[in-house]
């Protein structure tokens, strides 16, 4: 882990930038977080708290991949979101503040604690009422919800059931929705994996490479996002 304390070429002070990775370069990373506008205050606070009182600090959305979901949220409409994986709450946050007044979220975490932290935070923000919160097994609660009535669905939880959420994802979203999968770049490892889940993110990579219902775009944001949207009836929609 990096960091540095920088300044905007207004001088504007902004918090120490975090950087878990070395596929992108780390002056990047630290130069798109500058030049990417900030989070609320709650936002910065639940940063914080992940960085400095968790045990996988390298787990948190952070600034630009947070401000990127929510330009996504807001150029897209979308009002009804799926996020698979809660960890501190910041990417649910982040994505409850950029939905209209009767957007709503469903956030899935197997773990209580992290359950708990999140619903602390969530209660001290103006959009938390636009959140629920699951606790317990995502492929479970994600079977239980129905067909495509899902606007947008954010991955990022265990690496190992990618391809099981991905389908589940394209069955829950509606035509023309966006399925957005984070950590696509597995700190690189995807190059040449050697363990479970490097394995697991390549072969997702490859199944989302190779399925023409969606039309799809590799971002090299922070650890990698893999944007996929879904085409309508017609193949070319």
């Amino acid at each position: 882990m990096s960091t540095r304390s920088d300044h905007s070429r207004t001088g504007e002070k902004v918090s120490p930038i975090y950087s878990f990775m070395d596929v992108v370069a780390r002056e990047a990373e630290e130069y798109a977080a500058v030049h990417t506008t900030p989070m609320s205050p709650l936002l910065e606070e639940i940063e914080r708290f992940t960085l400095t009182r968790t045990l996988y600090p390298s787990m948190l959305t952070g600034r630009v991949q947070g401000r990127f979901l929510q330009l996504v949220v807001q150029l897209s409409g979308a009002r009804c979101i799926v996020d698979i994986g809660t960890f501190t709450g910041y990417s649910a946050m982040a994505m409850a503040e950029a939905l209209p007044p009767d957007g709503r979220i469903l956030t899935i975490d197997h773990n209580p604690e992290h359950a708990r932290l999140a619903r602390d935070f969530f209660s001290r923000s103006p959009a938390g009422n636009r959140i629920t919160l699951r606790l317990g097994e995502a492929l479970d609660i994600l079977k239980s919800l129905p067909d495509g009535r899902t606007d947008l669905v954010f991955i990022d939880a265990d690496k190992r059931n990618y391809i099981a959420y991905y389908e589940e994802s394209m069955r829950m979203v509606r035509d023309g929705g966006l399925i957005l999968a984070d950590n696509a770049l597995w700190y690189g490892r995807i190059f040449d994996p050697r363990d479970d889940d490097s394995r697991a993110v390549a072969a997702f990579n490859e199944r989302v490479q190779g399925d023409d219902r969606a039309v799809k775009l590799f971002l090299t944001i922070r650890d990698g996002i893999y944007l996929i949207r879904k085409k309508g009836r017609d193949a070319g929609s």
